[in-house]
């Protein structure tokens, strides 16, 4: 696909800088944030991430080539050595902004706005990379799909994936993450979405949020950017996204099983590691299989089948697409170890509504077969951290696991919640990652299941390797 360039005017379109020097050099093919894989012909927009400042890499891009950069007003001015202004002036396209992270949102929205694509933006507090996938191979049975890769969807990652927007594609399905207010207001602002999916509303995030409330409002936030003309599309079996919708300002349709659905799920079956239901559309019904298990996988389904049928695509089209999902790695992810029992590797991420399905899934698959949780810690949960995984506690010892094994910073609190609705003392382990694993394997025989669950940063993944090699 040949480059689309990028002029200077353009730049200075989307940026509202000022150029500095270099304004003869007026073609640039692609936008970089990372001086590592940088060429010749991008253009380097020097953000500040969690890490790394770009303005520290400015010799290094200078030194690779590059002949075009965006830089922060304040620091340019302030902070630059005369010699290093000079070599700036002297050898690169240079435009100043107030902020760089705003300016490369507003690139991205400029860029958006070149092209006539169907653009769905998906968030919720749980399954949307699932449901990213999903609709991405829904909407890949007809159309040549742009998606988020990975978990590209902050300020950073939502840019990135709309620079990679091109003529050859026919929909772009773009994820949006959130951490606090706002986020999702300009990540949509960004996307100009013609469809937008809620997935859920649940306790997450609640360090930058405060309240469930709170999430609900900031998750809101999409509704207001979707194109007038366009749709929000949100799950009616959840009370909150029932609320969002009774007063949202763009047509709505709703997924699920409850009365409100237009896309629905009715003759359910569970099996080991698949799910089949009916899909039920408003023309006509389906029979589809989902190759993952749990009650919560019918509903990110349902959600892509919203999408597909929204799109203009038959059953069939949209069957084919749910079926060709395979679990992202991390999440809901069934493996068989060499011992015999099964491993529920959903590591990649927690919060106390997804542990909740999950342990629902996990009691579901075990039958009559022993089921343990092995859970680290729910991060980002503010103040109410020790309540949330107290409640996480109870709820395990309500829903049947048979042992916990538990660790991180809240696993005394997730213990004292199970032993407050009765589970024994010595089904409860508590320990370091590493140091569970020989109890747990120990525990498992043939055809048990264990669910290893935690947030990002506990690291739970470790767990999930050492499980594979000692299971032999």
């Amino acid at each position: 696909m040949e480059a689309i360039l990028w002029t200077i005017d353009e730049i200075l379109t989307a940026t509202h800088g000022e150029v500095v020097a270099g304004k003869e050099l007026t073609h640039f093919e692609n936008i970089s944030i990372d001086s590592r894989n940088i060429t010749k012909k991008d253009l380097f927009v020097a953000v500040k991430g969690q890490k790394h400042d770009g303005h520290r890499f400015i010799e290094e891009v200078i030194a690779k080539g590059v002949r075009g950069i965006v830089l922060d007003r304040k620091k340019f001015s302030q902070k630059f050595t005369q010699a290093l202004k000079d070599q700036i002036i002297n050898n690169v396209c240079c435009v100043l902004v107030e902020d760089t992270i705003k300016a490369l949102g507003d690139l991205a929205a400029f860029h958006r706005q070149r092209f006539s694509v169907p653009v769905v933006c998906i968030t919720g507090s749980n399954g949307k990379t699932t449901t990213k996938e999903m609709t991405a191979l829904v909407l890949g049975q007809k159309f040549n799909v742009l998606k988020t890769l990975g978990n590209l969807n902050n300020e950073f990652g939502v840019p990135l994936t709309i620079f990679r927007m091109n003529h050859s594609q026919g929909a772009a399905v773009i994820e949006l993450g959130m951490n606090h207010p706002g986020e999702i207001l300009r990540l949509s602002q960004i996307c100009q979405p013609d469809i937008g999916i809620i997935t859920n509303i649940a306790p997450a995030h609640l360090e930058g949020l405060g309240s469930i409330e709170n999430v609900m409002s900031a998750k809101g936030e999409l509704i207001e950017n979707i194109k007038p003309g366009g749709v929000i599309v949100l799950n009616g079996d959840d009370t909150y996204t029932l609320r969002l919708g009774s007063t949202a300002s763009r047509k709505v349709s709703y997924f699920g099983q409850s009365i409100y659905a237009d896309i629905r799920a009715i003759d359910i079956t569970k099996k080991t590691t698949t799910t089949v239901f009916t899909l039920e559309l408003p023309n006509e019904k389906i029979s589809v299989t989902i190759n993952a298990p749990g009650q919560f996988m019918i509903l990110n389904a349902l959600a892509a089948a919203a999408i597909g049928y929204l799109s203009g695509l038959s059953a069939i089209e949209i069957k084919t697409g749910i079926e060709a999902f395979t679990p992202v790695k991390g999440r809901m992810d069934v493996k068989e170890s060499r011992q015999g029992f099964f491993i529920i590797d959903d590591s990649y991420n927690a919060n106390p509504g997804s542990m909740e399905a999950a342990i629902k899934t996990l009691v579901s698959l075990k039958g009559d077969r022993k089921g343990a949780l092995v859970a680290g810690d729910m991060l980002e949960l503010g103040k109410d951290s020790q309540q949330l995984h107290k409640s996480i506690g109870q709820f395990a010892a309500r829903s049947g696991v048979n042992r916990l094994f538990l660790t991180g910073e809240y696993a005394n609190a997730l213990k004292k919640g199970a032993r407050q609705q009765g589970m024994p003392d010595q089904d409860i382990i508590v320990g370091d990652k590493m140091d569970l694993v020989e109890p747990l394997v120990e525990f498992l025989g043939p055809e048990d299941w264990v669910l290893v669950k935690g947030s990002r940063g506990a690291g739970m993944e470790e767990i999930v390797r050492q499980l594979e090699a000692l299971g032999a």
